[in-house]
């Protein structure tokens, strides 16, 4: 606490940035009076372009770990546990030590690539183009806009869920998604400031609320369901779903750093980032286990299943406390805005790397867009909720985990994790960056593996029948091999 009233006392927090429109760095339309009233408001009007030294003056680093905290401190880490004994048939002991073990390592990658963010000023699609080219980082873009824009759905559905089975439904499922995407788009709205004040507070409410609902329902929490002997298969498939989890918040890490002071030292930020996401997430997940091992042996917590799916198990939880379990109820709905409105932020600046002409339109337009498309297909989506989360989150943990491997070895071992290697000046313009042919064709490659190791509902490949699901594995350590020689390559062919 004396180190976060020192920041408070002593720190320099940024002011909405006023884009200079004549700089050559920005490349954006002169602004209307109307967007001149809203940077006035407070509202970020930067987007996608680099953050200039003299605008990196937040000094109030520990902000840094209560972005990711309150990002982690909600209701997806523990649907995600719930998946081990609901969905893989798993006991708790079992999902509890893969959650730990699968946690320490996968919260490295977007600890790490926080740290970026300070140093070269760059947002992390944006730091992208630096090893994927100015053109083919829109396919990693793409990628990233569908992880992103999963999360929020799965949390607009868990929240809205969540309403619905408080109302006892007097409202629907669809009302109480509408009503979570739009407060998620009102919190987006305002950008990096107004976010970070949002995040430094709102994780009270929420993990309070979590830590009521254990109390009332944790005596539940004991009779689990009794499950067969783990088979190695299905042991490291959930390993997959953990790292699917995990892996996926480094495309968007620096993004929550960049107006960060340069001078902190990189281990400070990298812990505050690691740190907001292991604590909050390791014990959820482990009793988002504790929970799906123990429904099936309640006839109330089934019930509510049934019914408003995770919401109606956590209203069921709350039951025996009346109105006041209600009213934390609709708490637990709500942790999910942390989430969902950083999510919509970061979603706002990947859409401006996806067609040039995007750079043209305001950050905030494409966080309405993305609520406007974003609260249907919640809605259909939470018709299959865990089958639809559990291939979500194993997809996406196999092109993230090429892509971090990719990155981390071209900025360690080709840009020898030199931060003045990344020219801000360079960001538009093609000739200047990499032609990203090395990273596609080293992560597209390593997928004639990650195909036969991979395991879905809907196909099982001749390795995973064996293993498991190991595509996250094998797309971690087999880009990167690929990767080494085919930029070596490249880089006699054109020295960029």
């Amino acid at each position: 606490m004396d180190e976060l009233k020192d920041e408070q006392k002593n720190s320099k927090t940024p002011e909405s940035p006023r884009i200079d429109p004549s700089g050559p760095q920005h490349k954006v339309p002169k602004l209307s009076p109307w967007l001149v009233k809203l940077s006035n408001w407070g509202v970020e009007l930067r987007g996608i372009t680099p953050v200039p030294l003299e605008e990196r003056v937040d000094k109030r680093f520990i902000n840094v770990f209560f972005v990711w905290f309150t990002m982690s401190t909600n209701l997806l880490p523990v649907v995600t546990g719930i998946l081990g004994t609901f969905s893989f048939g798993l006991s708790l002991r079992d999902c509890s030590l893969i959650i730990l073990f699968f946690s320490l390592l996968c919260t490295v990658p977007p600890a790490y690539f926080s740290t970026f963010g300070s140093r070269t000023g760059l947002r992390q699609m944006l730091h992208a183009r630096y090893t994927f080219g100015y053109y083919l980082t829109s396919i990693i873009v793409l990628l990233n806009l569908a992880t992103i824009s999963g999360f929020g759905i799965i949390s607009c559905v868990l929240g809205g869920s969540t309403l619905a089975a408080v109302a006892d439904g007097r409202i629907d499922s669809t009302a109480g998604i509408i009503i979570i995407g739009l407060i998620g788009l009102f919190v987006s709205f305002g950008g990096y400031r107004f976010l970070h004040q949002f995040e430094r507070y709102s994780w009270i409410f929420a993990l309070l609320a979590i830590v009521i609902t254990t109390g009332i329902g944790g005596k539940q929490l004991f009779n689990q369901a009794e499950t067969a002997p783990a088979p190695a298969a299905s042991i490291v498939s959930f390993g997959g779903v953990i790292a699917g989890f995990l892996i996926p918040w480094a495309a968007m890490a620096s993004d929550f750093s960049v107006y960060c002071d340069p001078s902190v030292s990189t281990f400070r930020i990298f812990a505050y980032t690691y740190a907001g996401l292991f604590v909050p997430t390791v014990p959820l997940m482990v009793l988002g286990a504790a929970i799906g091992g123990a429904t099936a042996n309640n006839a109330a917590w089934a019930e509510g299943y049934a019914k408003y799916i995770v919401g109606g198990v956590l209203e069921a939880m709350l039951k025996p406390a009346g109105g006041f379990g209600k009213f934390i109820a609709v708490l637990l709905s709500l942790s999910v805005i942390g989430n969902l409105s950083a999510s919509m932020y970061s979603i706002s600046l990947n859409f401006q790397l996806l067609v040039p002409f995007f750079i043209n339109i305001p950050r905030f337009v494409f966080s309405i867009v993305y609520a406007i498309v974003a609260i249907p297909v919640s809605v259909y989506a939470a018709r299959s909720f865990f089958a639809s989360l559990e291939n979500f989150i194993y997809l996406i943990a196999y092109w993230s985990a090429a892509y971090v491997a990719v990155v981390a070895v071209e900025h360690s071992v080709f840009r020898k994790a030199n931060p003045a290697s990344y020219v801000p000046e360079h960001w538009d313009q093609p000739n200047k960056l990499p032609t990203g042919i090395s990273a596609i064709l080293a992560a597209g490659l390593s997928f004639g593996l990650i195909v036969p190791s991979a395991s879905q509902a809907w196909y099982t490949g001749p390795l995973a029948a064996v293993t498991g699901d190991i595509g996250f594995e094998v797309a971690l350590v087999l880009s990167p091999i690929l990767y080494v020689p085919i930029r070596w390559l490249e880089l006699k062919w054109r020295p960029i």
